[in-house]
């Protein structure tokens, strides 16, 4: 997927030479072809993140769209102030690109966990969220990003992704997708737990548990007519999302409930509210927080059953 999205950032340089590249400390190689191609258009900075967002601001208010790309914990927590009152207040075209985003640096412990990097994002006015499921997604997404107005995040999963959308798969922001039907319970979706949420659903079929699953690659805006529509019809919704059950996107589903008053039973399926303090895989992690697709599936019989 990181891959899929820097190669998409090249793409956008060749239509637009008005889209620039900006990378904080990144490894060698990174977009060399960008760098032969477009070295003018082509900055490789050092460990200065906040140095990265003022750089891309002065840049986007002299007419340039600048993508940004560093590791998502980094490019988030650090660079907080500068993303509210350099990008988001101004309104900037600046393209946020999150390395790993939720656990995908496990090995590497809590520093470089981005478990809140949705929340964050959330809270600043102008901001657009994206967190495609997977290569083929991400490319989509990136297509529609050059002249989408204000700031845009868009998160990273860690590559290698099962591909689990079509080529021809339609892709809007702020536009969900519907991945596949079920009349049981609805599973909302972001970023790679779309891939789990289907492996949930089969377990779940063979207990007789038909769940939909509708994908939201868009966080912010949300696909508020999706979500109303789907409150109104699914006995269950259920959010799942690597992201902490805190800001992301069951918080976002359930402020819209509340908002429209609607009582629709909601399960957030999420990283609790901790610090994750051991190392290990992405996959041990998620599967330790009762986020791998049978513990999944469990959940969602369990809280039917209690309904």
């Amino acid at each position: 997927m990181r891959k899929t999205s820097l190669n998409a950032v090249l793409d956008l340089a060749k239509q637009d030479e008005r889209v620039l590249f900006i990378g904080s400390d990144l490894g060698s190689g990174t977009l060399d072809a960008f760098r032969a191609a477009y070295p003018e258009r082509f900055f490789m900075e050092g460990i200065a993140e906040q140095n990265l967002i003022g750089m891309a601001a002065g840049l986007a208010m002299e007419g340039f769209i600048p993508y940004v790309n560093t590791i998502a914990s980094f490019l988030t927590r650090r660079c907080l102030e500068q993303i509210a009152i350099d990008l988001c207040l101004h309104h900037l075209p600046v393209r946020l690109i999150g390395n790993g985003g939720g656990l995908v640096y496990a090995p590497l412990g809590p520093t470089h966990l981005a478990p809140d990097d949705i929340a964050l994002m959330r809270a600043m006015p102008n901001m657009t969220i994206l967190a495609p499921a997977d290569a083929v997604q991400m490319r989509a997404c990136m297509a529609k990003t050059l002249d989408w107005p204000g700031p845009v995040y868009i998160r990273l999963a860690k590559g290698g992704d099962q591909v689990v959308c079509g080529a021809d798969d339609p892709c809007a922001i702020g536009v969900a997708n519907r991945m596949r039907h079920g009349s049981d319970a609805l599973f909302l979706t972001t970023g790679i737990m779309c891939q789990r949420a289907l492996a949930a659903r089969e377990i779940l079929i063979d207990e007789g548990i038909e769940c939909g699953v509708l994908h939201l690659h868009t966080v912010k805006p949300l696909d508020e007519a999706a979500l109303l529509e789907a409150a109104k019809t699914s006995p269950l919704l259920v959010t799942l999302e690597e992201h902490s059950v805190i800001g992301g996107l069951g918080s976002a589903v359930a402020e819209l409930l509340t908002d429209h008053g609607l009582a629709t039973p909601l399960l957030r399926l999420a990283i609790p509210d901790q610090f994750i303090e051991h190392y290990g895989s992405q996959e041990e992690l998620l599967r330790s927080l009762g986020l791998d697709p049978a513990a999944i599936a469990a959940r969602v019989a369990r809280k039917l059953a209690s309904l």
